[in-house]
């Protein structure tokens, strides 16, 4: 059987941060990685689909010198972001938020971001073990080492600490986590991939020049139904943007209240059109005069011919059973975001917390560290999903409206609101009273001591 300090089951950006962490302070990490073969990367690696966007404060939560990251990995700088509603909309210069990063965000390669975590992660001495997934594991307090994880290929690993990267489908998670909840209480009861998580799919499209906005990223709300969904554009490099959307995984058109509100949804519609249908609606609707051949796609890049889809975490997040020696990390313990795309910076920063704790002995301070770290995003994060919940398409555009006033009077505060009218006070005032009923760490569904360990 082989060994290792610290196991680490996903070789994402959560896995290669936490193998990082762990190696550089001493300890034998493996990564493990079934590994997913993609046009834009020669090697094997992780499922590395994702808009790849980071605004500027997540840089700092991500705790990664921008200035690190190789050339090839940024694509372009941001100085904004664009939320287009039915009939409104609303460009954001700033986020708001305290950042030392110069511009709004920056848009990546996000394979060529997971390459390189993983070459941080070898340079520091942990090793990557791609090709080959994680069958079992089996736990036993009372037996060094604590867990033993047998591999597809027939190999056996013995680890003291085990932190669990898998990513939100959570394919060895929530059968590891399950053994410690009481009764027949499942993780799946909270974080079941096909109820309470979306499915994104993109396209990376080359823009005609003379549409191509290479400074902002762009969010369509409330032109296609379900809960925190939308298309976007994320502008990269050469005029390629990636054309996606979220959307619920299993909706019904016949749970849709008032389908013809939604403009991307067609009186002929008999089901919810698929992404790629969705995403031709979008550009016929936005850029009328153009066909769908002027926005070719660029088939060296994504997943496969310049496509991709992929299971994206849309829920709040879980505590460990540190206790047993177990760490969740990034998008299988529900961090990655419940209200927008993208999860990577809070991926990397719970990764490299738990390797870091693991490899030093005082993993049991990991729940708490978490929070510390990150709790202020998910705490904004849950109360912006909870707050649309219910938005229909005019919601959408009154916001946006009363967002712009509120831009013109002076900020987003009581006092900006006070400035700005009726609509937006509603507005802060749902949104303070919303967060304070996830205050204290409320957004967590399985707390540390809901474990028997």
């Amino acid at each position: 059987m082989d060994s290792a300090d610290v196991a680490i089951v996903g070789g994402g950006p959560a896995g290669t941060s936490a193998a990082w962490a762990a190696a550089r302070e001493g300890a034998d990490a493996l990564v493990v990685e079934k590994g997913v073969p993609r046009s834009d990367r020669e090697r094997l690696g992780p499922d590395s689909t994702d808009a790849a966007g980071m605004l500027d404060y997540w840089v700092d939560i991500m705790d990664v010198d921008p200035a690190a990251i190789p050339d090839d990995v940024i694509l372009s700088t941001l100085d904004g972001a664009e939320f287009i509603g039915p009939n409104e909309s609303v460009t954001l210069e700033s986020t708001g938020i305290d950042s030392s990063y110069d511009h709004f965000g920056f848009a990546f390669h996000r394979a060529k971001f997971d390459d390189w975590l993983r070459d941080r992660a070898e340079a520091a001495g942990g090793t990557y073990r791609v090709g080959t997934s994680v069958t079992t594991v089996d736990t036993d307090l009372e037996r060094d080492p604590r867990h033993r994880l047998e591999l597809a290929d027939g190999t056996e690993v013995g680890a003291d600490y085990l932190i669990l990267a898998d990513g939100p489908q959570r394919t060895v998670t929530t059968g590891v986590l399950d053994q410690f909840l009481p009764g027949s209480r499942s993780v799946s009861d909270v974080l079941s991939p096909d109820g309470a998580n979306h499915i994104a799919y993109q396209e990376h499209r080359r823009i005609p020049e003379e549409l191509f906005d290479p400074d902002h990223i762009k969010f369509w709300w409330g032109v296609i139904p379900g809960h925190t969904a939308y298309p976007w554009i994320f502008p990269n490099d050469d005029n390629v943007a990636r054309v996606g959307l979220t959307m619920p995984i299993g909706m019904d058109l016949d749970d849709v209240e008032e389908p013809a509100s939604y403009a991307l949804l067609d009186a002929e519609d008999e089901s919810i059109p698929s992404g790629a249908v969705y995403l031709r609606r979008l550009l016929e609707r936005e850029y009328p005069g153009y066909d769908l051949e002027d926005f070719p796609l660029v088939e060296d890049r994504g997943k496969q011919k310049g496509t991709e889809a992929y299971p994206i975490s849309s829920t709040r997040p879980i505590d460990s059973p540190t206790a047993a020696g177990i760490a969740v990390v990034g998008g299988a313990m529900g961090s990655t975001s419940a209200f927008h795309e993208g999860g990577d910076h809070v991926a990397v920063r719970t990764g490299a917390l738990a390797g870091e704790l693991a490899a030093n002995d005082r993993l049991l301070a990991y729940n708490g560290r978490w929070k510390k770290a990150i709790g202020d995003e998910i705490l904004r994060n849950a109360t912006f999903a909870d707050l649309v919940r219910d938005w229909k398409p005019d919601d959408w555009d009154r916001v946006f409206a009363a967002t712009r006033q509120m831009q013109s009077k002076g900020g987003y505060d009581w006092l900006g609101a006070l400035r700005s009218g009726p609509t937006a006070l509603r507005i802060v005032a749902d949104y303070k009273w919303t967060k304070r009923g996830f205050a204290g760490g409320k957004y967590v569904q399985i707390r540390q001591d809901e474990y028997e360990v």
